[in-house]
């Protein structure tokens, strides 16, 4: 039953909002480092940076400038990373095949950062999509993202990211069926502790433009996802996707993109309250940014607001580029 609320006068709200100390008592949510996962994107090259003008302040990283980031995030008390590997053109394939190799570019990074910074729980991506030439999360056959074939690649994925030490798999092509196939895999390999964050209610986004960009994409993409990805229409589909990837062995559960879904990470995480992650993807990102440097948004302010705002819709944590900025403002 809720409380009855006295009348104005002896109610009046704004008492409890008249000091900063005040505020604090009665904040219902509030964020911190411990929230904050960084996603980075790794190029090859040694000790090299490339800006990506689509997501001002971003950069691909070599392995070894990925490893230097990793120090930072550590000492900052950034508690994960998500790795992102740039493929050009002329890596990418029919067959995928670099996806699996025991020394590809995100294999390389999860053996740097656990070298480097071993507080710092890697995550990584499994999709087909930057070593794909038809930029697709699936292989392609006959103008068909074919889902059974992708996901016994996917398996290969996730064992040999596994095998490099990585923490946390992300996968993020939503093929039917992965989760229950990587987690036996993972079993069968003896990988019984590498957790699964499902990407469970991706959606398929306008949102993700620089991100594909970022990853080399762009130039690869035929087509849409629209047949593998979630229709932005849909909520209900949400939640049965949810429960399903529980049942096949998901131990965290993502919504992708973040703010414009709000509402399904609510659900989520009133439906089944598991740790429930939302994705503030790079359009959301490059929105912010734009906003900022135009002087048109005060930055800074934004930043933490948007990610306050994955806390307060029931988040337990965001995958953020703005991770490194807001640590150093929740530290200060």
């Amino acid at each position: 039953m809720k409380p009855t609320i006295a009348p104005f006068p002896a109610t009046r709200l704004r008492r409890n909002r008249k000091s900063a100390s005040i505020r604090a008592l009665v904040r219902q949510n509030s964020l911190s480092v411990d929230d904050l996962i960084w996603p980075v994107f790794v190029m090859a090259g040694t000790d090299a940076e490339t800006p990506i003008a689509s997501m001002p302040g971003v950069t691909r990283k070599t392995v070894d400038r990925v490893a230097k980031a990793a120090i930072e995030a550590q000492a900052l008390g950034i508690r994960a990373m998500c790795i992102f590997p740039y493929t050009g053109m002329a890596e990418r394939t029919e067959d995928c095949a670099m996806a699996w190799d025991p020394d590809n570019l995100t294999n390389q990074a999860i053996r740097a950062i656990k070298s480097a910074a071993p507080e710092i729980a890697v995550m990584t991506d499994i999709a087909l999509d930057p070593y794909n030439i038809n930029g697709h999360d699936g292989f392609v056959e006959n103008g068909k993202i074919v889902n059974d074939r992708t996901v016994d690649a996917l398996v290969k994925m996730a064992l040999a990211q596994a095998d490099a030490g990585a923490d946390i798999l992300g996968p993020s092509d939503m093929m039917d069926g992965r989760i229950a196939a990587i987690r036996s895999g993972l079993e069968s390999a003896g990988h019984q502790d590498v957790a699964i964050l499902s990407y469970t209610a991706k959606y398929a986004s306008a949102f993700y433009g620089p991100f594909r960009d970022a990853v080399g994409a762009s130039a690869a993409l035929t087509g849409d996802k629209k047949t593998y990805q979630m229709d932005p229409g849909n909520a209900d589909e949400a939640l049965r996707l949810v429960e399903r990837d529980l049942s096949e062995g998901a131990d965290m559960v993502m919504v992708k993109p973040g703010m414009p879904y709000l509402d399904i990470c609510r659900r989520v995480k009133d439906g089944f309250g598991v740790p429930t992650f939302a994705y503030q993807v790079s359009g959301e990102y490059a929105m912010l940014q734009a906003a900022a440097q135009n002087g048109w948004l005060d930055g800074e302010a934004v930043m933490l607001e948007s990610l306050l705002a994955f806390k307060r819709a029931g988040c337990d944590g965001v995958l953020t580029y703005f991770a490194p900025e807001a640590a150093r403002l929740l530290n200060a």
